[in-house]
């Protein structure tokens, strides 16, 4: 527009204007009746009423005192080897389960790989979260081990809880290395020849490796007391494996089983099945059917070694023996493989079912004796 169309306003003020003031008096009065919500206070944790078992922790907690606008909570959990209150600099950092409704929570499907576990929860309503609660620490104790690679059999691939059958290793690739060099014009093989993608035989302690048709493989981590339990599974198409315990004694020859120093449940696929346990060199047929999963039960000072079928946990089979020392979990693989579970709690229902187990008499004693 033409500027002789521009109309400028600019506002003056005058004394004779003092006593004009605006009204606030509504939105004060409005503000009055405005109620915020308070910070909710720090739940407590009930050490009590907390359970730990089978590889599950249920942590409970109560507030202060009543919060009806509570809306949910938020528990927070790291594991840790370290005994009483946590440590500002440990080796895990906090891990969140947000929108609890309840005063409860359970973490189950756990892996009690740490010696503890830590917790602590803080309430929240629609507006803030409040302070956390002070820290419980519960115990997580549980049998964890890995299988020995010092000393398997060279014809087994031992990966920390996974064992497979391997027949290019050991006896078989040096003989075919052994072979290939004898066809020399000397005759005379290499002093300086390697068998390749053989490993190398290391040696833990005084043990050698086992060897001959001794494919056995063992925890390395001993049991000298308590009662403890881990899993096994075995591949579709694994023709023969053995699932026990055995002294550190076992000689590198020994097959689980055959001697009086191991105790074993056996199953063979190949040509027949058959599922049996094995303890000195006796057999006795076993007539259930090969789950797929195998619980192991060993309870050291009851001096009692029982399989389980880990899904339904039916008893397979008992042994009763006086352990005069420590035992290892042990493990023979031919032509397949087997993989472990460990960082397990005994679950409730075995612990259950060994009430009743004293008493059994039939089948189950015709190997069952005195370990010397």
């Amino acid at each position: 527009m033409a500027s002789a169309f521009r109309l400028s306003l600019k506002p003056k003020v005058s004394d004779n204007m003092t006593h004009l003031m605006v009204d606030f008096s509504q939105e004060r009065q409005i503000l009055q009746t405005l109620k915020f919500l308070p910070v909710p206070k720090a739940p407590e944790i009930d050490p009590v009423e907390c359970l730990v078992a089978d590889n599950s922790v249920t942590v409970a907690w109560r507030m202060p005192e009543e919060d009806n606008k509570i809306d949910h909570f938020i528990m927070e959990y790291r594991k840790t080897n370290f005994d009483g209150l946590p440590r500002v600099k440990d080796e895990r950092c906090w891990e969140m389960v947000d929108n609890i409704k309840g005063t409860e929570y359970t973490l189950s499907g756990l892996k009690f790989d740490s010696k503890y576990m830590n917790f602590r929860v803080r309430a929240c309503n629609k507006a803030v979260a409040g302070e956390f609660s002070d820290p419980v620490t519960l115990e997580t104790k549980a049998l964890n081990f890995n299988l020995d690679n010092s000393s398997s059999h060279l014809n087994l691939k031992v990966e920390d809880t996974c064992v497979e059958w391997d027949p290019t290793g050991g006896k078989g690739q040096d003989s075919k290395v052994k072979g290939k060099e004898n066809k020399g014009r000397s005759g005379t093989p290499s002093p300086k020849r390697t068998s390749v993608g053989s490993r190398p035989p290391a040696v833990r302690g005084s043990r050698d490796r086992f060897t001959g048709e001794s494919y056995t493989v063992l925890g390395d981590t001993a049991i000298e007391s308590g009662q403890h339990y881990w899993e096994v599974k075995a591949q579709k198409d694994c023709k023969s494996y053995s699932v026990g315990v055995a002294y550190k004694t076992l000689g590198k020859f020994d097959q689980l089983g055959k001697t009086n120093t191991s105790w074993c449940i056996h199953v063979n696929n190949w040509l027949q099945n058959t599922f049996a346990a094995k303890h000195n060199n006796k057999v006795k047929a076993l007539d259930v059917a090969v789950p797929e999963r195998i619980g192991v039960f060993c309870d050291f000072d009851g001096g009692q070694l029982s399989f389980y079928d880990a899904n339904s946990k039916q008893l397979l089979y008992s042994f009763k023996a006086k352990f005069t020392q420590p035992v290892l979990p042990g493990f023979m693989v031919w032509c397949g493989g087997l993989s472990l579970s460990t960082g397990m709690q005994v679950p409730s229902a075995v612990r259950t079912l060994q009430k009743n187990e004293n008493g059994m008499t039939g089948s189950t004693s015709s190997l069952n004796n005195i370990a010397q």
